[in-house]
C-alpha cells in the first residue's frame, strides 16, 4: 500500500512538471534546479554566479526553504527577481509548488530560472519540477564518502560543484576520491571544484552555464 501511494504521488507530479515544462519552453527559458545538503553552500554559489552572469543573462530565482525567507532576502540583494517557496516542513520542492510560484515571476523576460531547492541530498531529485537541469551541489568538508552514499543525486545531475575546495587543507578528505566516485556513478558529468567565499572556479561554472543557455 505505501507504494502504490508513493507511485500516485510521483505519477501526478510529473504530469504538473510537464506542464511547467511546456511553459518554460513556450518562452525559451533555461530552468536549472540546484539541490544539495544543508550547509553545503548552495546559496553563496548562487550568489557569486548571479555576480558573474547578471550582466550576461536575464536571471530569475526560486528560493525553496522549510519556513524562513533568509535565502530569498540574501537574492534579492542583488537586484534580481527572486520569489520564496516555503514547504511548511516538506524536505523538498514539487511541480505543484513551483507552478504557484511561477505567477510572481515574469517568464518572458527572463532568460535563466535558478531554483534553489531544499537542503537535501535524497528527497528534491526524486522530484521533477519540470527543470531542463539538475546540478548537484557538495562541500569537500561533507567527506568523501558521500557520492557512493548517495548516488541519485549524481546519477541525474548536469554537473557537479564541489564547494568548499579552500578548507581541503583543514579536513581529511580526498578530493580525488570523491572525483572517481561521482564519474564511477555519472560518467563524463562535469565537476566544478570551486571556492565560494574566495571566488576559485567559479568563473569556470557560470561559463559553462551561458553554453548551456
Amino acid at each position: 500500500m505505501e507504494i502504490k501511494v508513493k507511485l500516485d504521488v510521483l505519477s501526478g507530479n510529473e504530469e504538473l512538471a510537464a506542464a511547467n515544462r511546456a511553459k518554460f519552453d513556450d518562452v525559451k527559458l533555461k530552468v536549472i534546479n540546484i539541490m544539495g545538503s544543508p550547509g553545503a553552500g548552495k546559496t553563496t554559489v548562487l550568489e557569486k554566479t548571479i555576480d558573474l552572469l547578471k550582466d550576461r543573462l536575464k536571471l530569475g530565482v526560486i528560493e525553496g526553504d522549510i519556513y524562513t525567507t533568509k535565502d530569498a532576502d540574501r537574492i534579492e540583494q542583488h537586484g534580481i527577481p527572486v520569489t520564496q517557496i516555503n514547504t511548511g516542513g516538506a524536505c523538498h520542492l514539487d511541480a505543484a509548488m513551483v507552478a504557484k510560484a511561477l505567477p510572481e515571476l515574469n517568464l518572458e523576460e527572463l532568460d535563466l530560472l535558478i531554483i534553489e531547492n531544499v537542503g537535501n541530498l535524497v528527497c528534491p531529485v526524486e522530484f521533477n519540477l519540470g527543470e531542463h537541469l539538475k546540478i548537484a551541489v557538495l562541500s569537500v568538508i561533507e567527506g568523501d564518502d558521500k557520492p557512493l552514499k548517495y548516488p541519485l543525486i549524481f546519477r541525474q545531475s548536469s554537473a557537479v560543484i564541489l564547494n568548499k575546495v579552500d578548507l581541503l587543507p583543514f579536513c581529511e578528505v580526498s578530493l580525488e576520491n570523491m572525483k572517481l566516485d561521482i564519474l564511477s556513478i555519472n560518467p563524463g558529468i562535469p565537476i566544478f571544484e570551486v571556492s565560494a567565499r574566495t571566488g576559485e572556479g567559479l568563473k569556470d561554472w557560470a561559463d559553462w552555464l551561458v553554453t548551456q543557455r
